[in-house]
C-alpha cells in the first residue's frame, strides 16, 4: 500500500485535504468516496518528494519543507511501537496501527514506505537506514541489535527512554535560556529605537542653539547619525560576516578551531562540555545495554557529541579497544573528559559493570547542567537589567548635560 494525498469536499461541501492508504490512486478515490468525501485532485505521496506536477506545471509542496519529525514525535512513535511489539503482533501490522495513529504528515509517509519494505522482506533496521535524517545510526544499530536478539520490545522501550531523556535535557535548556534572549532581544530593540526615533529629535533642538556640545552628546549624536545614515552598510556587514563566518566553519579547520573555542569560552564553555559528556555518558551506556558491540557503539557516539575535539577522544578511545586495551586511558589522556568520569569508567571496566556506570555519570551530570543553566539564567537577568540601564543612563546624560549648559548660559 502507497499513501495518496488529497483535496476535495466533504458532505457538507466544506473544502478538506488530506492523506489516505491505498493500492491505487483509484482504491484511494473509492476509499474516500466510503467515508463521505469527494475527492478533486489525488496523487501519490513519497517521503522524500517535494513537488508534484512536472514541466511547467510543477507545484512546490512548502507545507512539506516545515513539516519537520522531531526528535518528540521519534520517541513517541518508538514507544507506541514497543507497546505493539510486547503485545505480540507481527511487524506489518504493527506498523499499520502506527500508521494510522500517526498524525505528523512527513513521518506518516515514511512509516508507510518502511511498511512497504517489511512486507518485502527487508528487516526493520534495513527499511529505518534509509532515513537517516530522522532515524539515527544509534536508533538503527540498537533496532539492528533487537532484531537479532529477539529482544526488541526492549530495545524499544530503551530507545524511547533515552529519546525522553534528550528531549526533557533540550527543553530544559531551551527554557532556561529563553528569557535571557528575549531580554536580549527586547534590550537591543529599545537601543536602536533611542538611537533612531528619540535622539534625532533632541539633536535638532541642540542644533537650533548652536551651543558647545560635551564630549558624551556628541558621541552618541555620532552614533545615531551613523545608524540612521548608514544602516544598509550595517546589514551588507552583518550579512557578509555571517556568511564567511558559515562557510569558514565548514572547514575542517574551522570547524575544530571552532569546537575547541566553545569548550574554552568562559562560562559557557563549561556548559557546552558537560553537554557532550552527558551525551557521550548515556548513549554509550544505551548501545551497550542493547547489545550493540562496543566498536561499533564507540562510532557511533562519536558522532552524536556534537563536538570534533571530543570526537577525537572518542575516536582514539576506539583504536585502544580495537588493540584490546581500556577505553578509559585514552580519555583521560585526553584531558577533554573529567577525571570523575574517566574513574568511573576505569572502575566499570574492571567490575564488568560498564552500562550502569555510565548510565549514573549521564544522570549526574545532566543534573549538573540544569543547576549551572539555572544559576547562569539567574545571573543573565540582572546583568541584562544593568546593561539597559547603563545604556538609559548614558543617553540621558548625553540630553541633561547640554541641557544644564544652556540653562547655564540663558541665566
Amino acid at each position: 500500500m502507497a499513501a495518496f494525498e488529497y483535496k476535495g469536499f466533504d458532505r457538507a461541501g466544506k473544502a478538506t485535504t488530506g492523506l489516505v492508504d491505498s493500492d491505487s490512486a483509484r482504491g484511494a478515490r473509492s476509499k474516500l468516496r466510503k467515508q463521505g468525501i469527494f475527492a478533486t485532485e489525488v496523487w501519490e505521496q513519497k517521503a522524500g518528494r517535494r513537488t508534484k506536477g512536472s514541466g511547467l506545471n510543477v507545484e512546490i509542496d512548502l507545507s512539506r519543507f516545515l513539516s519537520r519529525v522531531s526528535l518528540q514525535d521519534v520517541g513517541q512513535m518508538t514507544s507506541q511501537l514497543s507497546t505493539l511489539v510486547g503485545a505480540g503482533i507481527p511487524m506489518v501490522e504493527a506498523l499499520t496501527a502506527l500508521i494510522e495513529q500517526t498524525e505528523q504528515p512527513t513521518l506518516h509517509l515514511v512509516l508507510v514506505e518502511i511498511r512497504e519494505k517489511v512486507n518485502q522482506g527487508d528487516t526493520l533496521a534495513t527499511a529505518l537506514k534509509a532515513y537517516p535524517r530522522i532515524f539515527s545510526d544509534l536508533y538503527v544499530n540498537m533496532v539492528g541489535a533487537g532484531e537479532q536478539s529477539g529482544a526488541l520490545e526492549v530495545v524499544l522501550r530503551r530507545l524511547t527512554e533515552y529519546t525522553e531523556s534528550q528531549v526533557k535535557l533540550r527543553s530544559e535548556l531551551r527554557s532556561a535560556l529563553t528569557y535571557p534572549f528575549l531580554m536580549g532581544g527586547i534590550s537591543f530593540l529599545i537601543v536602536i529605537g533611542l538611537f533612531v526615533g528619540v535622539i534625532p529629535r533632541i539633536k535638532r533642538v541642540f542644533d537650533s542653539f548652536g551651543a558647545g556640545l560635551p564630549l558624551i552628546t556628541r558621541v552618541i549624536l555620532g552614533l545615531s547619525d551613523f545608524i540612521i545614515g548608514w544602516w544598509w552598510l550595517l546589514g551588507i556587514l552583518a550579512v557578509a560576516a555571517g556568511f564567511g563566518f558559515y562557510r569558514w566553519v565548514r572547514t575542517k579547520r574551522g570547524r575544530r578551531t571552532w569546537h575547541s573555542w566553545l569548550l574554552r569560552m568562559p562560562i559557557f564553555g563549561a556548559i557546552n562540555r558537560l553537554v557532550a559528556v552527558s551525551r557521550f555518558c548515556r548513549t554509550l551506556s544505551t548501545l551497550l545495554d542493547s547489545g550493540v558491540p562496543i566498536l561499533t557503539a564507540v562510532n557511533i557516539v562519536k558522532t552524536v557529541v556534537g563536538n570534533d575535539i571530543i570526537s577525537e577522544a572518542i575516536e582514539s578511545a576506539g583504536k585502544n579497544i580495537r588493540e584490546g586495551e581500556s577505553i578509559a586511558k585514552p580519555l583521560r589522556a585526553s584531558g577533554q573528559f573529567p577525571p570523575l568520569v574517566t574513574h568511573m569508567i576505569a572502575i566499570g571496566e574492571r567490575t564488568g559493570e560498564l552500562e550502569p556506570m555510565l548510565g549514573k555519570v549521564a544522570d549526574a551530570y545532566d543534573q549538573q547542567v540544569e543547576r549551572t543553566v539555572g544559576t547562569l539564567t539567574s545571573l543573565m537577568e540582572p546583568l541584562l537589567i544593568v546593561f539597559m540601564g547603563g545604556v538609559v543612563t548614558l543617553v540621558a546624560l548625553s540630553i541633561l548635560l547640554p541641557m544644564l549648559n544652556m540653562t547655564s548660559v540663558i541665566h
